[in-house]
């Protein structure tokens, strides 16, 4: 199961500790998706600090549909486009089931053949499928809708700027979070470590989201699915280096007054095969390509890949493909050890992980 303080942990992650280097970044690269082009704000007076704060804590309430205490039913679709650099190209199909009083059962399945189905009831974890890797798509589909903004909780000391933008016509606006101390001095343009929140003032929605630039989820909540005072988006777009590598869309959201009690009831194998995976928080790392002077201006290239539950690394991809030194950042991510020991009696995690590579600039 995925827990919404993990999902959140996928934005909250990426504010972990950055390595730390006096050379200056050339700025990232322009996308269709990047709001910040104008103006920054530091905001560090706590007055602000509330205010904006505030205003993420108003948009992630809008995910957080399993703290309604209310049953629903929800059917999601998504198509994956990622050319093979990614598994499980094609089209998906995701449908969770929640009543308070029995638990929470998920599944999924893929056209190019992957199926899982997990169901939580009763403090336990049960679940079975193609592979106890749940797929980098499927996760980044569940984080999208289930808790894309980062608790506030975990903001007390991140370094926060904030910028306006227009997106599909309406004032958004764009909040800039990295780890304290690491955000950039400069008054334009967002800085390679920094997560992009981009949310509607008015209506308290998220827009657009960035863990890292080359990397956006745009939503859209035109005949948005709705549950009393929950509101999801009725499409979610993600793109990685300006193309569309996943479209999602909320086929439909649903009260449940009561589910059939044999959806949470696990099976023989289920019971057999032990807790699965959990989807853990984010890494995101930040270090230097071999010896750069101090005096230099560095060209950084993201890589984004998925640490299964045993350390490996898959699916690992640069998100700046174009920059010349994309390649060579995509091996050197693969030479590096992901794997950490478990915690003794704890559930196997998978996460995301961001790597910032700095190469000297050309």
């Amino acid at each position: 199961m995925v827990s919404k303080e993990m999902l959140w942990l996928m934005v909250a992650g990426a504010l972990a500790a950055l390595g730390k280097n006096s050379s200056k970044m050339v700025p990232i690269p322009s996308d269709p998706l990047e709001m910040v082009t104008g103006q920054i704000q530091v905001v560090d007076s706590p007055t602000d600090r509330a205010r904006v704060l505030e205003l993420l804590a108003r948009a992630s309430q809008s995910y957080a549909l399993r703290n309604s205490g209310q049953g629903y039913d929800l059917k999601a679709s998504f198509t994956v486009n990622s050319g093979g650099v990614t598994e499980y190209d094609g089209t998906w199909e995701m449908e969770d089931i929640s009543d308070p009083a029995q638990g929470l059962r998920w599944t999924a399945k893929a056209s190019a053949g992957y199926t899982t189905t997990q169901i939580s009831t009763n403090g336990m974890f049960y679940g079975e499928g193609t592979s106890s890797t749940i797929p980098l798509r499927l996760h980044e589909v569940r984080a999208a809708l289930f808790g894309p903004i980062p608790s506030v909780g975990s903001l007390d000391r991140a370094s926060i700027r904030t910028s306006t933008a227009t997106f599909h016509g309406a004032a958004v606006t764009c909040v800039l979070l990295s780890s304290s101390g690491s955000a950039a001095n400069a008054t334009t343009g967002r800085s390679w470590e920094e997560t992009e929140e981009c949310v509607d003032p008015q209506s308290g929605l998220l827009q657009m989201q960035s863990q890292v630039p080359g990397r956006y989820y745009a939503y859209d909540y035109s005949n948005a699915p709705k549950l009393n005072a929950y509101v999801l988006p009725r499409k979610v777009t993600v793109t990685e280096a300006g193309k569309t590598v996943s479209e999602i869309t909320v086929d439909s959201l649903k009260e449940l007054p009561a589910a059939d009690p044999s959806l949470f009831q696990p099976t023989v194998e289920m019971e057999e095969g032990g807790a699965p995976v959990a989807m853990a928080g984010a890494q995101k790392l930040s270090r230097d390509s071999g010896r750069i002077p101090s005096n230099a201006t560095t060209r950084p290239v993201c890589v984004f890949g998925l640490v299964t539950a045993s350390g490996q690394l898959v699916d690992v991809h640069s998100l700046q493909p174009s920059d010349p030194n994309s390649q060579a950042a995509v091996e050197a991510t693969k030479q590096m050890n992901f794997s950490r020991p478990a915690r003794a009696g704890a559930r196997p995690q998978q996460h995301f992980v961001f790597v910032i590579e700095k190469f000297v600039a050309q």
